[in-house]
């Protein structure tokens, strides 16, 4: 009975579980508690489902477009809870598509944010524009992307929009 429990107390509570459109026949989960990224057959879905170990407590839908802009791949869009029209957030991800090496690409990203932020600022949108990334290495990810890699980024944005949502709740 003990080594039960001591099994049980291994599990982790909490994870992401991602789609990703271009990888229709993967799920991704991440717990962040052991900074683990594990890549799964979709079917995994259906088998938690019929398991019933776990319960989802929030669901986002990530609905939008995606541009090319020379090198670059530009994604973005609305973020909203699964069955509501309620907005969470909009994101934007954007790649560099000569270059799969992050470290060799930052300095070229950090220019297009930058060019991104300072057209954003002429402007007098509500809000504000947040860039995350995530560290990578904490989850055992190499410096070539990966689809785990986006899977992290998108872990790590919903985190923060919920971690947001929380601060902005107990505010008013």
């Amino acid at each position: 009975m003990v080594r039960e429990q001591s099994l049980t107390a291994e599990f982790p509570r909490d994870f992401f579980g991602i789609s990703l459109p271009e990888q229709p026949n993967k799920y991704y989960f991440m717990i962040r508690g052991q900074r683990l990224v594990v890549e799964a057959d979709s079917t995994i879905q259906t088998i938690m489902d019929k398991l019933q170990s776990y319960k989802s407590r929030v669901a986002l839908c990530f609905e939008g477009f995606q541009y090319q802009l020379g090198d670059f791949q530009l994604r973005v869009g609305k973020v909203v809870p699964s069955h509501s029209e309620n907005l969470r957030g909009i994101v934007m991800e954007v790649e560099y598509l000569p270059i799969s090496s992050m470290e060799k690409a930052r300095q070229i990203m950090e220019e297009f944010v930058d060019i991104w932020q300072e057209a954003i600022s002429k402007r007098s949108l509500p809000g504000h524009f947040m860039h995350i990334e995530p560290n990578f290495s904490e989850y055992g990810l190499l410096d070539h992307y990966t689809p785990q890699h986006t899977a992290v980024q998108y872990a790590t944005v919903v985190a923060q929009m919920i971690a947001t949502q929380t601060v902005q709740a107990t505010r008013n």
